[in-house]
C-alpha cells in the first residue's frame, strides 16, 4: 500500500518538483475524474463519469466501480469491467457493457456525493478537516482510496477551468487509514473503521472536535463513540452544548449516555431539558439508573440538594481503618469522590474522616476511635443563601446534605458554591454585570 501520511516534502530545488511530479503520477485524483469521458476499447466516448464507489470494508477502502451518466440515464459500470483508470479519463475493457441503473448497495459510499467537500475527522491530529479532493492508487492489482486532501489549493484547483484542474496537485494529503468519515447522507455507510482511534482521543480532545463540527456531524460522531467515552465527553461539554446533542439524538442513545455519566452531571443536564424531552429519556432508562436519577430531580436546583455531589463513601462505625483505606483505594478513579469516607450509625452518620487521619494508624483499629470533631451538616431543601453562609462558618470543611431523615445523600463543596454563583453570574444582562447587579 502506498504510504500517504501527511505530504508537504522538506525538500529543495530539483529533488522536491520530482518527489511531487512522482507522487502526482502515482495518484489519481477523484475530483479531476468528474465529468471526464468514460471510452471504449477503439476511444469512442461512451459516457461521463459522475462519482465513484468505494466498498466501506478495509481502511483503505477499495473501488467497487463508478456511476457513468450515458445520456439522461445514471449507469452503474463495474471495476472489472474497466481496462484502465488515467486522470483524463476511463476506458473499458470491453467495447459492450451492460446498462445497469445505478443502485445504492449496503457497505458502498459514493465519494463524491458523500465525502468531498464533507467534515472529516483527523483522527492523529485530533482536528476537524474539509475533503477538498481524494485520491486513488492502484497496489496489488486493485484500486483503492489511499489519502485525502484538506488543502485549499486543492480546493482552488476544482474551481479553475481547463486541464489544469484535473491534474493532482497533492498539497497537504492524510492517509485514509487515519481519517474519520463523518459524511450524513441517506443511506451513507462507515467508509473505515477508526472507532479505535477515537478512543485514544480524551474527553477534551473530543470535545474540541465537537465544538468544530456541526450538527449533523456531531450527532454522527457521537453515535460512533462508546458510552463511556460519549459520557465523558459530554462532562467536559458546555451545558448549552451536551444538552443540544442529548435533544438532537434519540432517547434511547440519550438515556444511555446519561446512565453512563457522573450522576450530578446527569442530572444537571436533565434539569436543562423541557420537560416532555426529559421524559422521553427518563422512560427510555433502565431502572437502576432511573430511581437515583428521579430523586434527585425532586430537589430544586437552587437547594442544597441541587448542587451537591451526591458521590460519597459509607462505612459502619465498626469498620477498621484497613476497611476505609480499602474504599477509598476503589474509589480513586471517581472524579467527584472527596479523599473521605462518612461514618455511619445504622442510617445516621456521625462523622467524617479524612484520608489524612488514616495515615499512620494501625489498619485493625476500628474507624470510631479516630472521631474527634462533630460533624458539619445542611438540610437537603436549604436555600442558597443557608448554602452560602454555612460554607462562610465553616471554611476549610465541606457540608454533609441530610434528607430530612437524617440520611447523609450527597456533599457539598466550597467548589459547588463557585460553580454555581459562577453560573448565576453568566444569566446576568451585560448592563447588571456592569452596575455590579
Amino acid at each position: 500500500m502506498i504510504p500517504v501520511m501527511l505530504v508537504r516534502p522538506r525538500l529543495r530545488g530539483n529533488r522536491h518538483t520530482l518527489v511531487l511530479q512522482a507522487l502526482s503520477e502515482a495518484l489519481v485524483s477523484v475530483a479531476g475524474l468528474v465529468g471526464r469521458p468514460v471510452r471504449a476499447q477503439d476511444g469512442t466516448p461512451v459516457g461521463r463519469l459522475t462519482d465513484v464507489v468505494v466498498r466501506a470494508d478495509a481502511i483503505h477502502p477499495r473501488v467497487a466501480g463508478f456511476h457513468v451518466r450515458i445520456g439522461h440515464r445514471s449507469c452503474w459500470l463495474h471495476i472489472e469491467d474497466v481496462a484502465g483508470v488515467e486522470q483524463g479519463h476511463i476506458e473499458l475493457a470491453q467495447s459492450r457493457f451492460d446498462l445497469v441503473d445505478v443502485q445504492r448497495r449496503p457497505g458502498e459510499i459514493m465519494l463524491v456525493a458523500d465525502v468531498i467537500d464533507h467534515q472529516l475527522v483527523d483522527v492523529s491530529g485530533v482536528r476537524v478537516v474539509r475533503a477538498s479532493d481524494l485520491y486513488l492508487a492502484k497496489t496489488l492489482g486493485d484500486w483503492h482510496l489511499v489519502g485525502v486532501d484538506v488543502s485549499w489549493g486543492s480546493f482552488l484547483r476544482r474551481a479553475l477551468l481547463g486541464s489544469a484542474s484535473r491534474t493532482p496537485t497533492p498539497a497537504q494529503v492524510l492517509d485514509w487509514a487515519g481519517v474519520h468519515s463523518l459524511a450524513v447522507s441517506e443511506g451513507s455507510f462507515r467508509l473505515n473503521r477508526t472507532q479505535e482511534g477515537l478512543r485514544l482521543l480524551n474527553p477534551g480532545e473530543l470535545a474540541d472536535l465537537l465544538d468544530d463540527l456541526g450538527r449533523s456531524e456531531r450527532l454522527e460522531l457521537l453515535q460512533h463513540l462508546d458510552l463511556e467515552s460519549a459520557a465523558d465527553t459530554l462532562e467536559v461539554l458546555d451545558d448549552e452544548d451536551a444538552v443540544a446533542l442529548l435533544r438532537d439524538g434519540t432517547p434511547e442513545r440519550a438515556a444511555a449516555i446519561l446512565s453512563h455519566m457522573e450522576l450530578d452531571e446527569a442530572v444537571d443536564a436533565l434539569r436543562d431539558l423541557e420537560s416532555e424531552e426529559r421524559e422521553r429519556i427518563l422512560a427510555s432508562m433502565e431502572p437502576a439508573s432511573l430511581g437515583r436519577l428521579r430523586a434527585l430531580l425532586l430537589y430544586d436546583e437552587d437547594t442544597a440538594a441541587g448542587i451537591m455531589t451526591s458521590d460519597l463513601i459509607k462505612i459502619g462505625a465498626d469498620a477498621t481503618v484497613e476497611a476505609a483505606v480499602a474504599e477509598l483505594t476503589a474509589a480513586r478513579d471517581r472524579p467527584d469522590q472527596v479523599a473521605s469516607v462518612v461514618v455511619m450509625d445504622g442510617d445516621r452518620a456521625i462523622a467524617e474522616i479524612s484520608a489524612a487521619q488514616l495515615l499512620g494508624v494501625p489498619p485493625e483499629q476500628p474507624v470510631s476511635q479516630l472521631i474527634n470533631s462533630g460533624l458539619v451538616t445542611i438540610a437537603a431543601q436549604a436555600s442558597m443563601g443557608e448554602v452560602i453562609e454555612a460554607i462562610a462558618d465553616h471554611r476549610g470543611t465541606g457540608l454533609l446534605v441530610v434528607d430530612d431523615a437524617g440520611t447523609p445523600i450527597g456533599r457539598i463543596l466550597a467548589d459547588d458554591v463557585v460553580d454555581v454563583l459562577a453560573r448565576e453570574h453568566e444569566r446576568r444582562w451585560p448592563w447588571q454585570s456592569e452596575l455590579g447587579a
